[in-house]
């Protein structure tokens, strides 16, 4: 491997110990909100509003989670909303057609990672800048959707197919279990394999990267079709859940998984950033949802907050990278 080879392929220290540092940061904020909303209020550390806060967690990290990877190359979906209501409702009726959650399950899955590597051909094969190429499919899916359902509403799925959003397992949810092993594989992919560290490269420098010859064309495909694929799986998820589809499943997805992204410290310029920080990113989001419900502060202030905690993430991460510069 050529010297240029190895340096794409070796982030900098300084971001490895500024990763290590932010992630401490962030988990001592999770235990700062959990010790204010528990004084403030008495059924927040009740094990059944817990294990609410971990299932609504998993169901933001299922779409944060591959956006992450889009993120890292310094890239953005924001189409991965819409991406969980076409499935949803495509799942949906094949479930409905079929008698086959199996089916459904490989429809919804296929069906977001289509949308997923549409995006990665516009992006690479046509240039489009991700935000806006993104952008359209968010409005092509919505319109593709409502179409499709024209006004309807699927529900009343088998029984079993219910168990994957709402059933139990020793305890606990099983969207936890599936939070643990997704987090598990996201982890060892982008910190442990050539490709993740591929990724990591393209977002540090693309030039870099193509000029050591990493296959950039091929590895953004692959987190464009990652992320598309993730939005499926939450569209299973959610799908099992409600036990109902409609065509505005989606639309208030998009932000809340941003938001578990950049405040998990994965970095808007790409090439820093983690998938276990997503995870924390979403706990964090989820508490804050959950003590406004828990305090009974109006629904309309929440998207205000959720914006606020957004700006102030990306606010930091820009004065961490001057500062770190």
């Amino acid at each position: 491997m050529t010297d240029i080879s190895k340096e794409a392929l070796s982030p900098p220290r300084s971001f490895l110990s500024q990763d290590a540092i932010q992630l401490f940061y962030r988990l001592l904020a999770v235990l700062l909100i959990c010790a204010v909303l528990a004084v403030l209020n008495d059924s927040f550390l009740s094990l059944g509003n817990i294990l609410n806060v971990l299932r609504q967690a998993s169901l933001t990290f299922f779409i944060a989670s591959g956006l992450t990877l889009v993120v890292l190359t310094a890239g953005l979906d924001l189409s991965v909303g819409a991406n969980v209501a076409l499935s949803a409702c495509i799942a949906g009726t094949v479930i409905h057609a079929t008698g086959s959650p199996v089916l459904g399950i490989l429809t919804g899955l296929a069906c977001g990672g289509i949308v997923g590597l549409l995006n990665g051909i516009m992006v690479t094969a046509l240039r489009i800048p991700s935000f806006i190429a993104t952008y359209g499919m968010l409005w092509v899916l919505n319109g593709l959707t409502y179409w499709y359902m024209a006004g309807e509403t699927l529900h009343g799925f088998p029984a079993g197919f219910r168990q994957i959003g709402s059933g139990y397992l020793l305890g606990l949810p099983i969207p936890v279990y599936l939070l643990l092993v997704f987090l598990g594989i996201g982890t060892l992919f982008a910190q442990r394999t050539i490709w993740g560290q591929q990724i990591y490269a393209i977002g540090a420098n693309p030039v870099a990267a193509r000029l050591s010859g990493i296959p950039v064309a091929r590895r953004l495909l692959l987190v464009y079709a990652v992320s598309g694929t993730m939005a499926g799986l939450a569209s299973i998820i959610f799908l099992s859940r409600l036990n109902s589809a409609e065509a505005d499943i989606g639309e208030s997805l998009t932000l809340p998984a941003i938001a578990a992204v950049l405040i998990g410290g994965t970095s808007l310029f790409g090439g820093v950033g983690t998938v276990f920080g997503t995870f924390i990113g979403a706990l964090i989001l989820t508490l804050v949802l959950n003590g406004m419900n828990l305090l009974s502060v109006s629904a309309n202030w929440q998207p205000l907050v959720t914006g606020i905690i957004v700006i102030l993430a990306v606010w930091l991460d820009m004065k961490t990278r001057r500062r770190t510069s």
